[in-house]
This record gives structure tokens, sequence and C-alpha cells, in this order.
């Protein structure tokens, strides 16, 4: 087939200017995009967001931002976009609908960088596990234990569960019940406790330390104690008053009681 040369002009001019608009939008896209993707950084560093979060919003506005230029540009060369976006679109859906576990940790991790229930360094417990959050992802939660175990818990059941952080007050309050037996003084058991409270200066003063009989049960005569500490201080003034209680009540004549069951025997007549 021959073409003249007003043919060849003609297409030339048709087709290479649809090249070369394609490929102008392209170059300024792009530039566009990452000038865009700058800015988007900026504002959110003046704004303290977290870095994890950062780091994904950037990417994500990148990739957005690119894929409008590159469908541009095609459109641009004459490519026709209508099924080209419908097929996408279908793929897009398939794709979400086998991914929707997926998907719903990826929403979870975007809620809490977001809202920030708890941060990287925080004492939670959720999902039945307690441990200090070593790192956030976008899909799931990092926690170290008390006995140095990883835990990965998938970010969809924290940003919709329940969830308790002992690292957002400073102050925790210390709660005990101590036993002693039926027939003991409580004035002298009041006297100890208080003492051992006082003895201990990373036990607050105010609030003021707390103290009653709590119940009278099938064994024992239950004393409430409750006190406050600086969250630091809690499992250390915790088990240093089981001890000191344990020690000094046997030293002051005070019974510490345990279950225990009387059988009386008749003999029959």
């Amino acid at each position: 087939m021959e073409f003249d040369t007003a043919t060849l002009t003609a297409l030339a001019v048709t087709y290479g200017f649809g090249l070369l608009s394609a490929i102008a939008t392209l170059v300024v896209g792009l530039y566009l995009v990452a000038f865009a993707v700058k800015v988007v950084g900026q504002i959110m560093e003046k704004s303290e967001t977290d870095p994890s979060l950062r780091s994904f919003i950037e990417s994500l506005v990148s990739i957005l931002l690119k894929v409008m230029v590159y469908i541009t540009a095609l459109g641009m060369l004459g490519v026709e976009m209508t099924s080209f976006l419908a097929i996408l679109g279908a793929a897009g859906l398939a794709v979400g609908m086998a991914l929707s576990g997926t998907l719903q940790n990826f929403a979870g991790g975007v809620m809490i960088l977001l809202f920030k229930p708890y941060k990287v360094g925080d004492v939670i417990e959720a999902q039945g596990y307690t441990g200090s959050v070593k790192e956030i992802q976008i899909f799931i939660t990092l926690l170290t234990t008390a006995d140095n175990k990883t835990v990965l818990i998938p970010n969809g059941p924290l940003a919709t569960g329940s969830l308790i952080n002992y690292s957002t007050q400073a102050t925790r309050r210390v709660d005990w019940t101590f036993g002693v037996a039926y027939g003991s003084d409580l004035d002298r058991a009041y006297g100890l406790l208080s003492r051992l409270i006082d003895e201990d200066e990373r036990i607050l003063r105010e609030p003021e330390p707390f103290m009653a009989l709590q119940s009278l049960a099938e064994s024992s005569v239950n004393i409430v104690v409750r006190v406050w500490v600086n969250a630091p201080d809690y499992w250390s003034v915790y088990f240093a008053m089981n001890e000191k209680v344990y020690r000094e009540f046997e030293q002051e004549g005070l019974a510490i009681p345990f279950p225990q069951l009387d059988v009386h025997l008749h003999k029959p007549e």
C-alpha cells in the first residue's frame, strides 16, 4: 500500500501531535505529581503526623496521581479508555472481594494511625494479649510481651474492638485484698497496713490511700486496700506489698487464713 507525501504528512501531523502531547503531559504530569507529594509530605511533617502514616499517605497520593497521569496520556494517544477503565474496575472489585479481610486490616491500620488509640511504647491489652507496642504497621501491630515474645495482631480487630491502654495516664491505682482470720484484731491489721503504706515512698499521698473491711468471707475477714502510684511503679509496689504483708502479719500475730472445712462426726445412739 503506497502513501503519497500529503497522506504521510497528514498522518504525521495527526499522530505526531498526539504523541508529542502525550509525552508532554507525561513529563509535566510526573513533575507535578512529585511536587504534590513533596508538598503533602511537608504539610504532614509540620503537623507532626506519625511517620508511618506520613509514608503511607505519600505513597498512596503518588500512586493515585500517577495513574491519572498515565490514563490521560494514553487518552491523548487515541487509546479508548472506557473499556479499559471498566475492566480495571471489575478487576479491582474481584481483588477487593478476595482480599476483604486484608482490606479490613488495611483500613484498621489507617484508623489507628489517624486516631492514635495507642502509640509505639504503650502497654496495651487486646485480643487476649498484653504487651508493649513495638511497631504499628499498615496491616498488623507488633507487641512484645513481658516474657519477650513477639505477638502479631491484625489491625482490623484492634481498630473495631475494645482494648485497654495502660500508658495513657501518669498514675494507676493498686488494689489488694488481704484476709485475716476471724477473731483477729482489725485495728492492729489496719495499723500495720498503714505503716507499710507510709514506709513505701513510691506510694502517692494524693489521692489518699483507702482501706476498709470489704467482706466477711467463708474463711476470712477480707480487707481491701487501694493506693495510687506512678504508672511505672505499679508492679514493683504490688509485689513488694504482698511480700511485706506475708512477713509482717505473722510477726504481729495476725493469721492469714486458708479455706478449710470442719467435719463433725456424730456417733449414732
